[in-house]
Order: structure tokens, then C-alpha cells, then sequence
């Protein structure tokens, strides 16, 4: 995957152009990450451009956005356990220490990561892994993706 759509995230999620979301949410764009060396790992980008902060959203859309990230966690949760009996559990994250915009990570975790980290901080995963192009979102991982979107309409269609 190529193109200035990484440039801005959000904007391309609003115009259909960002190739890596899954679905529309109510407060955002659930969209898978672009390293996969923790199968399912997704994000949740806000529908609006410049906010930066949680806090920068008005109240009930704040928590329509920590609704959404809630159901993609779940959805990754759901998705990431069929798939692979090793899957332990979801991690959520709002860290804006990067981006400009607000986004929140879901990192699914599993048995098989290494010993040094596999209860630690996924940020402590080793640098080459973040990089590496064997990790790269690509068609390999359609059946991810589209376990992960089946997750999200079973959710709000439950909803």
C-alpha cells in the first residue's frame, strides 16, 4: 500500500479514499494498521480533521468516540480469538504523541510473542518489526480484515 492517503488519515477516511479503514462509526473510521506483526492490530481515527485531543471533541461526541473504540476493541477481540488460538487479550490506546490528530490503537496480544514482551508495552516490540516488509498490510491479511469488518456489523447490528 502507496499513496498520499498517509498523509492524512482522516481526511482520506471522510472522502473513501484511505484504503486501510473497515468501516464508518459513529465518531470515526475503524481501520485496520498498517503493520500487521500483531495480526488484527487497528485503529480508530476520528471523523474530524483537526481535532487533536480527547478532550478537544464536545461531550457526547467524546464519548461516541470512546463508544466506537469500545466496539472495535471487541470486534478485534472476536476476530483475533477465532483466528488464532493463541490470541490473550485486547489493548486499547490514546496516546497522541505522533500523529496530529486523535486516534486510538487497538493491539490485540498473543501467547507467541516473545518472552522479553509479551506482557509488556506493545511500543517495546523491537524496532526492525515496526518496519519490517514482511509485517506490511497487504492482501495477505483480506481474511483478517474481513473478520475484523464482520465483527464490527454483528456488534451494531446487536447494538
Amino acid at each position: 500500500m502507496t499513496g498520499d492517503w498517509r498523509m492524512d488519515r482522516v481526511g482520506t477516511a471522510l472522502t473513501g479514499e484511505n484504503p486501510t479503514v473497515l468501516r464508518r462509526l459513529r465518531a470515526g473510521f475503524a481501520a485496520i494498521g498498517d503493520v500487521q506483526f500483531l495480526p488484527g492490530y487497528s485503529v480508530l481515527l476520528v471523523d474530524e480533521p483537526h481535532v487533536q485531543r480527547l478532550s478537544d471533541l464536545p461531550r457526547s461526541k467524546r464519548l461516541s468516540f470512546l463508544s466506537d473504540m469500545d466496539r472495535l476493541g471487541e470486534a478485534v477481540e472476536r476476530a483475533c480469538r477465532r483466528l488464532d488460538p493463541a490470541f490473550r487479550r485486547v489493548n486499547l490506546e490514546i496516546l497522541g504523541n505522533t500523529d496530529p490528530f486523535l486516534h486510538a490503537h487497538v493491539w490485540p496480544r498473543y501467547e507467541w510473542e516473545p518472552a522479553d514482551v509479551v506482557g509488556r508495552p506493545v511500543w517495546l516490540h523491537p524496532r526492525e518489526r515496526w518496519t519490517d516488509e514482511e509485517f506490511r498490510l497487504g492482501p495477505r491479511h483480506d481474511v483478517l480484515r474481513d473478520a475484523i469488518a464482520s465483527e464490527l456489523d454483528r456488534l451494531r447490528s446487536a447494538a
